[in-house]
């Protein structure tokens, strides 16, 4: 066992507590169904894993937590074969084994569920279930034997579904449930989740972890990655943190208080006890930054919307509401609901069927982008790769992207080379971008931190309204609590903010209001005196609130 970050007095007491309370387990519990010894695992110059361990007892829930980059699902995909690691071994049931790939996984009874789930959406439940297993009536594909086996699985362990209905007519939460059928199908004892609550209602998360705990006393063991301290506390036995690609420590839950596990995750460099992410794990729920007594004026009207997709039918349909100066509006939902379309609608990059959208008194229909975002409007888009991120261009290039016309980096026409170096050398340091420099390649940034460059760019030029779709996605919890920091610091100063976001937990902390989508539609909009997560999950669900 290692731990990073021993050198407070705090961790040293941890530490003793965490090696004194393995050795006592190792002697009283029988021999773990599962270990993971040294697991060391490199891509490039980066380490990945770097001799992470790991023991998974029979009938547990063990809990991999960690901010993300901690290096939860790289361990897991070893596991599961999808990468082959540089050092260590894997035990089952003490017994060395090898796992060159998922096939060789799912013969040692261990399956895994990703974060994206792999889905054929024309097929039906149970296509998606059998295929890839062998049937017995292979020339006739007589699915009765297997839609009664599906049947008698998803009662057993609580996850109904219709086996008949097409997987693109579900929600993400029966998608969720299919796949764990999918695993249970093929007779696993191991089952991984990867951040498996992502897109999930909060009455959808409570069923899960029902299920979970039905699967354990039938005899399961359960890897659960998440870097949400309130869902392992939940539902795990045993909580290993990982932390920049090394084991912190392995405890039961009771074993640590919430602050220990928060500490162990983000290290020294991150005062907790000040966080604004911890502060609802601490049962804080109160605003950071309260909204203004009086009513602020509108900087955006969105007035009877709509808005096509590529196949021409409504993504977003009939949608109307306002986001007002120093405010920062939420639009929760679970993804594929009329995010997107609604976010590039307000950007002018996809035309409106009906409706109109106001910033500030410029319509957006006679607008264009370019103009939009001189002044008006600053950007974050959800699909950091496609969009706003050019990787054959430098880091420097990419930090002043859309805004290289403005006069501080423009002069009649030509770049002004050492103002735009000058710019990018302080949103590097500010922003805590790691690169080797301005003018290194884009290409060589992680994904993190290219959501650090999108972040940086929109956040460091002044505008009306910022437009944040999925903001912190793919960053580590300082860089988070850095950029709530910044969002809080635009309401203060009276600019309105469009916050976009699949995680609940980030819109209840931030928001002064909370609208949600369900099918493009507007179904509900609540004042932060009235947010109830179970009540905006009903309306992610399609169920309005009645007001």
């Amino acid at each position: 066992m290692s731990i990073i970050g021993c050198e407070s007095s705090g961790f040293h007491t941890l530490f003793t507590k965490a090696v004194y309370s393995k050795g006592v387990a190792e002697s009283m519990v029988e021999q773990p169904i599962l270990q993971m010894k040294d697991i060391r695992k490199t891509f490039g110059n980066v380490v990945a894993l770097n001799n992470v361990s790991l023991s998974l007892n029979r009938k547990e829930v063990h809990g991999l937590l960690g901010g993300n980059g901690a290096g939860k699902t790289t361990l897991m995909n070893v596991l599961y074969g999808l990468y082959k690691p540089d050092a260590g071994d894997i035990l089952l049931d003490g017994e060395k084994i090898q796992i060159r790939s998922p096939k060789d996984a799912i013969s040692h009874k261990i399956g895994m569920v990703h974060q994206h789930f792999l889905q054929v959406d024309s097929f039906s439940v149970v296509e998606n279930i059998v295929l890839g297993t062998p049937l017995a009536n292979n020339p006739r594909l007589d699915l009765a034997p297997a839609r009664k086996k599906i049947g008698q699985l998803a009662e057993h362990f609580g996850l109904e579904v219709e086996t008949e209905a097409r997987i693109e007519d579900l929600s993400m939460g029966i998608r969720q449930r299919v796949e764990i059928l999918k695993a249970l199908y093929r007779g696993v004892k191991i089952l991984i989740l990867d951040e498996p609550t992502t897109n999930l209602t909060p009455q959808e998360v409570d069923h899960l972890f029902h299920s979970l705990r039905a699967m354990v006393n039938a005899g399961m063991s359960v890897a659960f990655i998440t870097h949400k301290l309130r869902e392992v506390l939940s539902v795990c036995d045993r909580i290993t943190v990982l932390r920049q690609g090394e084991t912190v420590f392995t405890l039961g839950r009771s074993e640590a208080d919430e602050e220990t596990f928060v500490q162990a995750m983000v290290g020294e460099e991150m005062d907790v006890g000040d966080s604004l992410i911890f502060s609802r794990q601490r049962g804080d729920e109160s605003q950071p930054a309260p909204a203004a007594a009086e009513p602020q004026p509108p900087t955006l009207r969105v007035q009877d919307v709509c808005v096509l997709n590529e196949a021409g039918l409504p993504a977003v349909d009939g949608c109307t509401f306002t986001a007002h100066q120093g405010e920062i509006l939420g639009i929760a939902g679970v993804a594929g609901n009329g995010q997107l379309e609604l976010a590039e609608s307000i950007m002018g990059i996809r035309p409106l069927a009906a409706g109109e959208i106001i910033i500030n008194d410029t319509p957006v229909s006679t607008a264009k982008t370019v103009d939009l975002l001189q002044d008006l409007v600053t950007y974050i888009p959800e699909d950091r790769l496609q969009d706003g991120y050019l990787p054959t261009a430098t880091v420097a290039q990419n930090l002043i992207l859309g805004f290289h016309r403005k006069p501080t980096y423009n002069r009649h026409g030509f770049l002004k080379r050492r103002a735009i170096l000058q710019a990018s050398a302080e949103l590097i340091s500010e922003y805590n971008i790691i690169t080797q420099g301005p003018n290194d390649a884009a290409a060589n940034l992680s994904g993190g931190n290219i959501q650090r460059v999108m972040i940086a760019r929109a956040l460091s030029y002044p505008s009306q309204l910022l437009l944040a779709h999925n903001p912190t996605r793919g960053l580590d919890i300082p860089s988070m609590e850095f950029v709530y920091r910044k969002l809080l610091a635009r309401k203060e100063s009276g600019q309105a903010t469009l916050l976009i976001s699949e995680d609940l937990d980030e819109l209840l902390l931030m928001c002064d209001r909370i609208a949600t989508l369900y099918r493009g539609k507007l179904v509900g909009l609540l004042k932060r005196a009235d947010f109830d997560k179970y009540q905006i999950g009903r309306m992610m669900s399609g169920v309005t609130n009645g007001k």
